[in-house]
């Protein structure tokens, strides 16, 4: 056997830790301000970092032990200095003028895209976007066609509207130019 045979690789030293690394932070988990899988991946880190500067701890188990519970330490004292904003006004559930700003840009896109669809696409396609949610049968009546052709109809537009949609939003080019 060879020096180099006796070194064991990261992969290996994974594989034999794994499953104390896992029984370590599962049962010092619920002491530490933190779950079990990030206390075990902050484990990970440390022994990757490990390996990367000297090579494997000489007593593995023990130096596993000691990782988790310092890790946990570590979270428990961070968890302690933080403290939650209490003057801070929360953050606008509805998302605040952004949002509505871009939702009312959204809609205005739509609703041009949808009068530039051929036939009677426009007047269909609006009566969908309806915010009175009419029925086929309503659509029908309003545009004088049968109840039975607003199915197909409806495919054939929205697949025009589809098309002409994805043609106005190109995808830009490498090193952002657009096309």
């Amino acid at each position: 056997m060879t020096v180099l045979e006796e070194i064991p690789t990261s992969g290996q030293v994974v594989g034999a830790l794994k499953a104390l690394v896992t029984a370590e932070a599962t049962a010092e988990a619920p002491g530490a301000a933190m779950e079990a899988g990030d206390l075990e991946q902050a484990v990970w880190v440390r022994l990757l970092e490990r390996l990367g500067d000297g090579g494997p701890p000489p007593d593995a188990a023990r130096w596993v032990r000691a990782a988790v519970r310092a890790e946990a330490r570590r979270a428990r004292r961070t968890a302690a200095r933080e403290l939650p904003y209490r003057h801070e006004p929360s953050a606008d559930p509805a998302g605040g003028p952004e949002r509505a700003a871009l939702l009312g840009e959204r809609r205005r896109v739509l609703r041009a895209a949808v009068a530039r669809t051929p036939g009677n696409c426009p007047r269909l396609l609006a009566a969908m976007l309806s915010p009175h949610d009419p029925t086929y049968r309503e659509i029908a009546g309003t545009l004088g066609i049968s109840q039975g052709s607003l199915g197909p109809m409806r495919s054939r537009c929205l697949g025009c509207l589809r098309r002409m949609l994805a043609a106005e939003v190109a995808a830009p080019e490498h090193r952002g130019k657009e096309r």
